[in-house]
């Protein structure tokens, strides 16, 4: 027992830290270098910028930053310029924020609306400044949110449930020890016989191959998930898998391929028009500054799609570059015109082309280009209105948009003067607007089809608008019938809330802790066995919180930190196989619980009758450990066996109730089948004076291997064993061995050294027929439990 519990420790904690090593070289490859001002000399002392490691900053540090960089701590800005900072690892909305340092803020501004901090975890998308470092680790706003981490784990059902067995083992094991020690010892009157016949049958009682099983069946569900690209921190939570029903996935970068598309480039009619396109095209691949994903988009569009927009005839005179006041950008171009005017001389064309925000670029605009007429209008207010009318109606329909308008600049020689850019960017004309869209990705519609098939409901829980994440939810199937935001959640009392929760599919506008609660909500009140998608920083106390917490290579090392799973890509078919390995690892689980169980007490409930009946000990003490380590070893191909195709098809919960009626049920037929080979052995050879000691410990020895090795073909299946339903080869294997090895012993020199004998065939005969009485009373109990609780393993 000893051995077998050093080997199953010894196999999780190998499978744990070889996970454990792989999560940390992920985040080995994170070097986040923040350059600091910093003084250097003795004497005359010189103001350095260096770049120092994030870990190593400390409140009072000046730090500067640019695009791209991450900000080590809360930080008080003291100059910047075009600021745009993404906060969407603490709020979860894809919206970028402008921040400034001349701000003056008042005490009822929001902590995260202050247009003059930045918070640590939040990144820079655009411009330049310094700041002041604050506050740093536990002390910074982002550590507040996660000052309940690891204490938001529901408890695990499976483990109370073990334990509880494992109380009802212990007391059964306490009473029937005692009385078979007393009533030895009243026969035998050798107290040290007594008491190791009575340790024995405690050994017996006891599940031994339990931690090896389970430790084996999670070992091989992490290999499993291992070669499909996942890291396995945690092996209970491949167990906690297969007993998902309720799956919350965050839409960006997990349903969605988290980079633009376009999808149309319309007039201001709304009909789709090849001229707003081409320069929309010209401004994005002009541009010198911050280049934008909705930029890409717009290039890998025209490239992609074979348009011919020849930019080699422009060049470029001049660019007003994005800021977050005016939420456009323009470049003015120039291309030489038709006309010539002499030898030497030519007249060129100059454009300002303008995209941005559609209201900042209509306030510029005193013009419209109408496509079909051919002619420029005035802009007026109809236009004006009917515009905004199909910016909203595109938006609702979960679309981007910008508006494209151009300027022309008849000028020669020099470059315009770009000092005063409000009279520049001035008297436009509107082109139209090109919409965008995040696509949802190939593999995630049959993914969750496939969860849903398996019995997994997905929820999606984001931090973007209702309309995004509604029209992603119709692409990929997800029913959006009942949808609900955060603002909408926070007025709503607490009853309310628990049944909006359980009936939403979609829950758009979630702020980290309002996940939180959806989380908790779910598997306090619902009961569900909840997993959690998430890859930013907002998703951290929701994956902390959830049954299965499961993160991305690519994510917040908070979110990877927290999680139980890492997958190396992006891909829900994962979770698919991670679901189906889950379920056949409880299953396995719960057949070894269940057969032993029922095959110990069973068992040892005989062994308490026969004593009582007999004038001897049924089994020597080690007969009968020979017996429970022979049994015990045939049980490790478990792991390595199947489960039927149904049983996968749903997900798998521990029941308290379930177990002990399971016993009630099924541990008498083996007590039955024991006592029945008691009285055969005891009225039929008797007569042919076979009948003594060694020969009944024998018969009583090979009978209770063979059953015990038996009976988890019958156990394992809801059919008909070795007819309708066969087990894999290793468990066959492993059956067919430890039979063999049984009926072998007590016709060799081992067995002749454990005081066993030679057992006439005859009795193997009997055994065939008591073995097929057995499958055949067990097939009908099985039938009559399935017909009454609906349920086998």
């Amino acid at each position: 027992m000893l051995i077998l519990v050093f080997i199953s420790v010894s196999l999780r904690f190998y499978q744990e830290y070889t996970s454990s090593k792989a999560a940390m070289k992920l985040s080995e490859f994170v070097r986040c270098p923040v350059k600091v001002q910093r003084c250097a000399g003795r004497v005359v002392q010189t103001e350095l910028i260096v770049q120092v490691d994030q870990r190593d900053i400390v409140p009072g540090d000046i730090v500067i930053f640019e695009p791209g960089d991450l900000f080590p701590g809360d930080v008080r800005l003291l100059s910047s310029k075009h600021l745009a900072v993404s906060q969407s690892s603490l709020t979860g909305e894809s919206w970028i924020t402008e921040k400034t340092a001349d701000a003056k803020e008042n005490q009822t501004t929001p902590l995260l609306e202050l247009k003059n901090i930045c918070f640590m975890g939040t990144n820079v998308v655009s411009g330049s400044g310094m700041g002041l470092v604050v506050s740093t680790g536990c002390k910074t706003y982002m550590s507040t949110m996660f000052s309940s981490i690891g204490k938001q784990k529901p408890p695990d059902g499976f483990n109370d449930g073990i334990r509880c067995i494992s109380f009802v083992l212990i007391s059964v094991m306490l009473v029937v020890m005692a009385i078979i020690i007393l009533t030895d010892y009243l026969k035998s009157n050798d107290v040290s016989e007594s008491v190791l016949f009575g340790l024995s049958v405690a050994c017996a009682l006891t599940p031994n191959m339990l931690p090896l099983i389970v430790n084996t069946s999670l070992a091989k569900g992490a290999l499993a998930m291992a070669r499909d690209r996942c890291i396995v921190k945690s092996l209970a939570v491949i167990r906690d898998m297969g007993s998902m029903d309720i799956l919350c996935i965050d839409k960006t970068g997990t349903l969605t391929m988290n980079h633009a598309i376009i999808v149309n480039y319309l007039d201001s009619w709304g009909s789709p028009q090849e001229k707003v396109l081409r320069f929309a095209f010209l401004n994005s691949y002009f541009k010198t500054d911050q280049k934008y994903p909705l930029d890409d988009a717009i290039l890998a569009y025209v490239f992609t799609n074979g348009y011919r927009f020849q930019p080699s005839k422009w060049s470029k005179i001049d660019e007003i570059p994005f800021d977050f006041i005016r939420r456009r950008v323009s470049v003015i171009l120039e291309t030489e015109s038709n006309a010539s005017q002499g030898r030497n001389s030519q007249t060129h064309d100059r454009f300002m082309i303008t995209k941005g925000a559609l209201e900042e670029v209509m306030r510029v605009c005193s013009f419209i280009d109408s496509v079909d007429e051919g002619e420029i209008d005035t802009f007026s207010s109809e236009d004006y209105q009917r515009i905004l009318n199909m910016g909203e109606e595109l938006s609702n329909r979960g679309l981007r948009i910008i508006g494209v308008a151009i300027k022309r600049l008849q000028m020669q020689g020099s470059h315009p003067n770009m000092a005063n850019e409000e009279i520049t960017e001035s008297d436009m004309i509107f082109l139209g607007v090109i919409t965008f869209f995040d696509p949802p990705k190939d593999s995630a519609k049959q993914a969750l089809w496939r969860l849903a098939e398996k019995g997994v409901k997905a929820k999606v829980l984001t931090g973007d608008s209702l309309s995004l994440a509604v029209r992603i939810c119709e692409e990929l199937g997800i029913r959006t019938t009942n949808v609900t935001t955060g603002p909408e959640l926070e007025l709503l009392n607490q009853d309310v809330f628990h049944e909006t929760v359980k009936s939403a599919t979609v829950l758009a506008r979630l702020t980290p802790t309002q996940k939180l609660r959806v989380v908790q909500s779910l598997q306090t009140v619902g009961e569900h066995v909840v997993g959690f998608l998430g890859d930013g920083v907002n998703d951290s106390l929701a994956i902390d919180a959830a049954n299965v917490g499961i993160s991305v290579d690519s994510g917040a090392s908070v979110a990877k930190d927290l999680a139980d799973i890492i997958l190396l890509e992006k891909d829900l078919n994962v979770l698919v196989a991670g679901v189906e390995n889950g379920r056949l690892t409880y299953g396995n689980t719960m057949k070894y619980i269940k057969m032993s169980v029922v095959a110990n007490i069973g068992s040892v409930l005989s062994l308490l009758i026969a004593t009582l009946l007999l004038e001897f000990e049924p089994l020597t003490p080690r007969q009968l450990l020979t017996q429970t380590f022979l049994y015990s070893v045939g049980q490790i191909a478990i792991p390595w066996d199947k489960m039927e195709e149904d049983y996968v098809k749903t997900p798998q919960k521990w029941s308290e109730k379930s177990l002990p009626i399971f016993i009630l049920w099924n541990g008498p037929v083996c007590t039955l089948c024991d006592l029945v080979n008691l009285f055969f052995l005891w009225c039929y050879y008797r007569d042919y004076n076979l009948f003594d000691v060694k020969f009944f410990q024998s018969a009583w020895f090979t009978e209770g291997l063979l059953m015990q090795t038996l009976i988890f073909h019958l156990i394992r299946t809801e059919k008909i064993p070795f007819i309708q339903e066969i087990s894999s080869w290793p468990v066959i294997c492993s059956t067919v061995v430890i039979s063999a090895i049984g009926i072998a012993i007590p016709f060799t020199e081992v067995g002749e050294i454990m005081g066993l004998t030679n057992l006439p065939f005859s009795y193997f005969g009997f055994l065939v027929v008591l073995f097929l009485g057995y499958f055949t009373v067990g097939q009908v109990v099985k039938r009559i439990y399935i017909l009454i609780y609906r349920k086998w393993l």
